[in-house]
């Protein structure tokens, strides 16, 4: 089974969404990371053991049309894994269609992988290998 990293929430304002989410208790892991590959900045929170991923992209990022349509929302779950090219292959075979293609994840940690997919009934999937 695989167990769950964490969930990514679109925001608009990066500094904004975090005073809100610090007010809820929720508390910085690290700095905001900007991720060059995603064109995003990133700040990971964490709460009673739950683990949440800021995600704030820039006009240009393949991530901003669903914040566009969505607004700061949730937008999908990470499931952790050792075998990232098995897990895809798994997922494939459910239905997921891959859309961001397996990518360095410098917010997650160094050496650390992800992939994204997607499933008309479940959204947005991430994979990350740490």
């Amino acid at each position: 089974m695989l167990s769950i990293h964490h969930m990514g929430y679109l925001v608009r304002n990066m500094e904004k969404a975090l005073d809100k989410f610090e007010e809820l208790g929720y508390k910085p892991l690290d700095t905001i990371i900007y991720d060059e590959g995603r064109e995003a900045a990133i700040q990971f929170l964490e709460k009673d053991g739950y683990r949440i991923e800021l995600v704030c992209p820039e006009k240009t990022s393949d991530i901003y049309p669903f914040l566009k349509r969505t607004g700061s929302s949730p937008y999908h779950i990470c499931y952790e894994t050792d075998d990232l090219d098995a897990e895809i292959s798994r997922f494939e075979a459910m239905g997921y269609t891959v859309f961001l293609d397996r990518a360095a994840a410098p917010a997650i940690g160094e050496g650390s992988e992800v992939v994204f997919l997607y499933h008309f009934q479940m959204g947005i999937v991430e994979l990350v290998s740490p």
